[in-house]
This record gives C-alpha cells, sequence and structure tokens, in this order.
C-alpha cells in the first residue's frame, strides 16, 4: 500500500516520465480562503533532482498556484497511473514562481520548449514523496494533447494576452496580489 519516502527514488521518476497530465495542489494561509487544485497537460514538467522539480506554467483563467505560493510556498504535485500498473504519486514541497525577463528564468527556460501562453515557471524543493495504491482508480486512455490552447494564445497580440493576464492572472480569486500582479505595479 501507500510509503513515504525523503526523496524521489529513480522508479519515481520513471514513472513521472510516463504521465501525460499531472495536478497540482495549494492553498492560501486563510482558513476561509480557497483550495485550489489545477490540472497540468503537454510535456512542461522537469525534474532537476530528487528533491527538485518545475513545470512551464501557461496562461489560464486563473493564477492560485502562484498566489497560494507567494503567501506560503506549500505545493503538492499529484500523478495518477491510468494506464498500466496502479499507483498515485504525490510530491510535497514548497514552490515558487519564477517570472520571464528574470535572470532566474533565463537559466531555467533553456530546459523547456517555451509554448504559446507561457507565464511563469513554478519551482518546488520536494521534502516528501509518497505512493499510494490507486487501486480504484479507473483506466483511462491518453489520445493526445488538446491544441485549443496553444490556438487561442497564438491569435492574441501581445497586448491581447497583457489585458487577459490583468483581468484574470493578476489577482487570485481570494484577492491575493499574484507575482505577475506585483511585477505589472513595477
Amino acid at each position: 500500500m501507500g510509503k513515504v519516502y525523503p526523496e524521489l527514488l529513480p522508479q519515481h521518476e520513471t514513472f513521472i516520465k510516463q504521465q501525460k497530465m499531472f495536478f497540482v495542489g495549494s492553498a492560501p494561509d486563510s482558513t476561509d480562503g480557497h483550495v485550489n487544485i489545477s490540472p497540468k497537460g503537454y510535456d512542461v514538467l522537469r525534474i532537476f533532482s530528487s528533491t527538485e522539480v518545475a513545470y512551464l506554467d501557461l496562461t489560464g483563467s486563473g493564477n492560485e498556484t502562484s498566489a497560494h505560493l507567494k503567501e506560503n510556498g506549500r505545493i503538492t504535485f499529484m500523478f495518477i497511473a491510468f494506464e498500466g500498473a496502479p499507483m498515485i504519486l504525490r510530491l510535497y514541497g514548497k514552490g515558487r514562481v519564477i517570472l520571464p525577463d528574470t535572470k532566474e528564468w533565463d537559466e531555467i527556460a533553456s530546459h523547456f520548449e517555451i509554448l504559446p501562453g507561457s507565464r511563469q515557471i513554478i519551482h518546488a524543493k520536494i521534502d516528501l514523496v509518497k505512493t499510494s495504491c490507486g487501486f480504484s482508480v479507473p483506466f483511462y486512455y491518453y489520445n493526445g494533447d488538446r491544441d485549443t490552447l496553444h490556438k487561442w494564445a497564438n491569435h492574441k497580440s501581445d497586448r491581447e494576452m497583457v489585458e487577459y493576464k490583468e483581468k484574470n492572472n493578476y489577482v487570485s480569486m481570494d484577492g491575493i496580489i499574484t507575482p505577475l500582479g506585483e511585477e505589472a505595479k513595477k
């Protein structure tokens, strides 16, 4: 059944690389704030070491993870086997946001294919890895990535993308100003 590890083992890395989707969970400090769980697709996750991962975050209708990381850094990644042997793998740690046009972005962005709509990189130091059985997870089969987000982003001018982010990504649903919102004020 479930096991806990202080870091990723090689078999965990292999499992992660086989997944076509993962989930990110975060929450604000406030107990009346909203917990966020966000699915992520595309080939956007990179493993830098047994205790360090990052993913290229694409523009979306909200930016909750970014706001929560600014407040407290807590982040959980979840990977689920929808094909093959059952397993759920969670990574717990502290995350931070890396914005474009920064020295850190320049250092880490080369590890990613910069996709249309890229807005930031979420970087995390992992302090706990946990596996669980996944016995009740149904089988689903991967048929390919959706191209909707890429098409949407490619049809936006630079100004339209900035306006969209101003409206949807600068402040969380709980009123927390995100790093993108802070950067825009400078």
